[in-house]
């Protein structure tokens, strides 16, 4: 199945509901986004706000969803503005999620895909993302064709004695 994109949707209560218990499910099915589980929408909502708040008119960064066919969103990430410049060339990539009801369905591919379209139709250079190592996520990049650019040993404490790579990923579209 495909999905249905939206960039740069409005931002609705009903929107917003929906990222966090995407983000709350994804987070509690074992992903990487920012949490580690369990984690409760509440939990969520605080980080939520901060990255909504880069969103809407006159906001430098941009949320892509993808609804799957019966209308439910299934997958989302946001492009961030790094406020700096000289590197308006290009975004990073932060909270990319498909909802684990529809993990091995090809969604994160068609998500990823739809974001290097949006770049490059934006006229970026590349892509950037970070992932939490130690999950197998830097082959899913691997294959939507992005190259590790960087790798900090142990920056991420999941839990005590449970330190992950911060790995660096980058697409270049030029």
């Amino acid at each position: 199945m495909t999905l249905t994109f939206a960039l740069a949707p409005e931002l609705t209560p009903e929107l917003r509901a929906a990222i966090i218990t995407l983000w709350t499910d994804a987070t509690n099915a074992g992903g990487a986004v920012g949490f580690v589980p369990p984690v409760t929408e509440d939990q969520v909502w605080v980080t939520a706000e901060k990255q909504f708040g880069g969103l809407g008119p006159g906001q430098p960064d941009m949320l892509l969803v993808g609804f799957e066919p019966g209308g439910r969103l299934a997958a989302a990430l946001f492009f961030e503005d790094m406020r700096f410049d000289l590197m308006d060339h290009w975004r990073l990539l932060k909270r990319v999620m498909v909802h684990p009801d529809f993990q091995g369905s090809g969604y994160g591919v068609q998500l990823m895909a739809e974001a290097a379209r949006v770049a490059r139709e934006a006229g970026w250079a590349g892509l950037r993302l970070t992932l939490r190592g130690g999950l197998g996520l830097e082959k899913f990049y691997g294959r939507c064709g992005y190259t590790e650019v960087g790798r900090v040993p142990g920056a991420i404490r999941v839990a005590p004695g449970d330190d992950r790579d911060d790995v660096t990923m980058w697409l270049d579209l030029r």
